[in-house]
Order: structure tokens, then sequence, then C-alpha cells
């Protein structure tokens, strides 16, 4: 899954175009991986620690990631700087997925996660046709995330306080939806 991102950074830069792909996670991927996944700016909102160790970062790819049931990283020239995934509910939930992702710093504020949520919601629904709503939770002041979401067509439904314990403490959090039968543009 391709496209291509023209990204303009103000008057006067240099327009340049970049072909966001997203695939599956590769044992390869693992110091890409640790660009992200090292970085305190980038988990501070993960419900994850920060890595420490690139053992610790195979570990994860090999037993949790590669078998995740629809992970991605997001790419640039097949480089890895992010990953996205849809987690399916089960049971009674079996009707929804939740979306999760994360992108290196250095590409944050390019609209590259926007694009790549969008181009998950535009498969999503027809590789799972049982599934009906995607849904995201945000932390209240994860302004960044939030945008993505908004910008990607997602609706949001409200907020969730004193939803979970991220970094040791408690946060609302606001609660983001895509419905199989909403109109958003891809």
């Amino acid at each position: 899954m391709s496209v291509n991102l023209d990204i303009s950074e103000g008057e006067g830069r240099v327009q340049e175009s970049l072909e966001i792909t997203l695939r599956p996670i590769e044992l390869s991927d693992v110091d890409d991986f640790m660009v992200w996944a090292a970085d305190d700016k980038v988990t501070r909102f993960c419900l994850w620690d920060t890595y420490t160790s690139k053992e610790q970062a195979l570990n994860y790819i090999k037993n949790c990631a590669i078998p995740h049931p629809w992970l991605r990283v997001i790419c640039i020239e097949n480089r890895a700087i992010g990953a996205i995934t849809v987690t399916p509910g089960s049971g009674f939930d079996r009707c929804r997925g939740e979306l999760g992702y994360v992108l290196s710093y250095n590409y944050w504020g390019k609209g590259i996660v926007t694009r790549a949520v969008q181009m998950v919601a535009s498969t999503i629904f027809k590789e799972w046709p049982y599934l009906e709503r995607l849904q995201a939770i945000v932390a209240t002041d994860n302004n960044g995330s939030q945008r993505v979401l908004e910008k990607a067509g997602f609706q949001l439904e409200g907020l969730l306080r004193k939803y979970r314990v991220i970094k040791g403490k408690t946060k609302d959090e606001v609660m983001f939806s895509l419905l199989s039968t909403d109109n958003f543009l891809v």
C-alpha cells in the first residue's frame, strides 16, 4: 500500500514528494524501530515504556509485532519511520477495532500519520468486513494526535475521565471513531 504525499513546510521552502508505504514489520527493521521506540519525546503518550536495548526491541518485534493481527510499519523509501496498528475486538466487541500509531519525531508535523491513518481507513473495512467501527483513544494533552484523527475524518465522541494510567499518571482521554458507513475522503 503506497501513496505520494506532497509536503510544503512554509513559504519559500522547497516542496518535496514523499512516497508513504505501509508493510508488515520485519526483524531487519530493528534499527529503525529503535529510532522512535527509544525516544522519550515519541513514547511520552505511548502505553509502553521507552525501549532501552536492541535485544528488547528484537524480542518485541519477534513475539508481539510480527504475530499482531494488523500491524504495519509506516515507511518512506521502504525505511520504517513509525508503525500503525488495528487491534480487533472480540466477542461482543468484534464489530470494532482500535487504532494506534507511532512516528519518529523527525517526521512529526508533515501529515505523514494523517495519510497513514487515511490509508488504513480506506482498506481495513474491506479487509475485515465484520468491522463496523474503527476507534482511537487519545490523551487529552496529545493535541497532535487529536489533529491527526480529525484531519483523517474521525469524529470526536467524548471525554473519558481518569481513563488510563500512562507513565504512572492517570490521564483523561478522548474517544474518536470512524464508522464503515461514514463518508470519509481517502
